[in-house]
């Protein structure tokens, strides 16, 4: 393994040591880097965090450290984002899946409770119900869901119609990147993920910013954004498979959801909680897509009181 913080490695540099992260790096066919919190040795069960759609570890830094004081965390950095560069490796839904399954198996080499925004959840579920032994239980936070009664908000719907059209999705990223400064580019995510964009972390916005930085220096990631987000476009247009893997789900599903998500309405998170009603699912008013980062303190109250109920931890 090779440590950021030590220099020499793909990852060059960590950006979460303010929270009291360790980065570190894997090689699963190319580069994969995580970030560390609190004692490897501690708690029955470790936490382990995987970000959504054009995010990085840095989307966990809020509630990682809480959670650490009752159990090891580690967050991922999937292949394209964050400090973990594409290569030569595909970005789409299937290859992220393979890649968090060998980094539980590699990394952590137990079961876990994995804890997925986003894309994040939709790879969590796919990995819980095809390798139930590495899974013992699944936070989901605003998970990528099919649609239901509600459709995405319209910006949201002709955003993605952009990114699924070749050449259209690659020029608007080359456009956005050319007329955007570092901390623009961040302030536009949180603009589009919360519902209250003055609730963001100053601490937050400034690693985040640093990050963005780091990666506008390095070969460009927009065609792996891309394709994880056509993949992740093509599983919704035919969701059959992914409504299939989470009836497969037997372990304990606690689902956080937003009720002001632009990106995945509420409508569908109800539709999901409806149709699996052994899941625990909380609804959380005045919040957007990304609540770990938003509202942290709801977040871990409504993880920790869950986690104590079953006894996983």
């Amino acid at each position: 393994m090779l440590d950021p913080k030590r220099g020499g490695s793909p990852a060059g540099r960590t950006f979460a040591r303010s929270w009291g992260g360790s980065g570190s790096v894997i090689d699963i066919d190319g580069p994969v880097h995580w970030v560390e919190y609190g004692d490897p040795e501690a708690g029955s069960l470790p936490v382990v965090m995987v970000h959504g759609l054009g995010g990085s570890h840095l989307n966990w830094v809020r509630v990682a450290p809480a959670l650490a004081e009752r159990t090891r965390v580690l967050t991922v950095d999937l292949p394209g984002f964050g400090l973990s560069p594409a290569g030569k490796r595909q970005t789409g839904i299937p290859a992220n899946v393979a890649v968090l399954h060998r980094f539980l198996t590699e990394v952590v080499g137990g079961p876990v409770i994995l804890m997925g925004n986003s894309m994040g959840g939709m790879i969590s579920m796919f990995e819980a119900s095809a390798h139930p032994d590495t899974v013992a239980a699944l936070v989901l936070v605003d998970p990528a869901l099919p649609a239901a009664q509600r459709m995405p908000h319209p910006r949201i719907a002709a955003q993605f119609a952009m990114y699924m059209t070749p050449f259209v999705g690659e020029r608007y990223l080359q456009y956005s990147s050319r007329r955007m400064t570092d901390r623009q580019l961040v302030e536009r995510v949180i603009d589009l993920c919360f519902a209250d964009p003055a609730r963001a972390s100053e601490d937050v916005l400034e690693a985040a910013t640093e990050l963005a930085k780091y990666r506008r220096e390095q070969p460009s990631q927009d065609a792996a954004f891309l394709q994880a987000s056509r993949s992740l476009m093509r599983v919704m247009a035919r969701p059959q498979r992914y409504l299939q893997a989470m009836r497969a789900l037997e372990q304990p599903v606690l689902l956080l959801h937003g009720d002001r998500d632009r990106l995945v309405p509420v409508a569908a998170a109800r539709k999901v909680a409806a149709d699996n009603p052994r899941w625990d699912t909380v609804v959380l008013p005045g919040v957007g897509h990304t609540p770990q980062l938003e509202m942290p303190d709801a977040v871990l109250d409504h993880v920790l009181t869950w986690i104590d109920r079953h006894g996983l931890v």
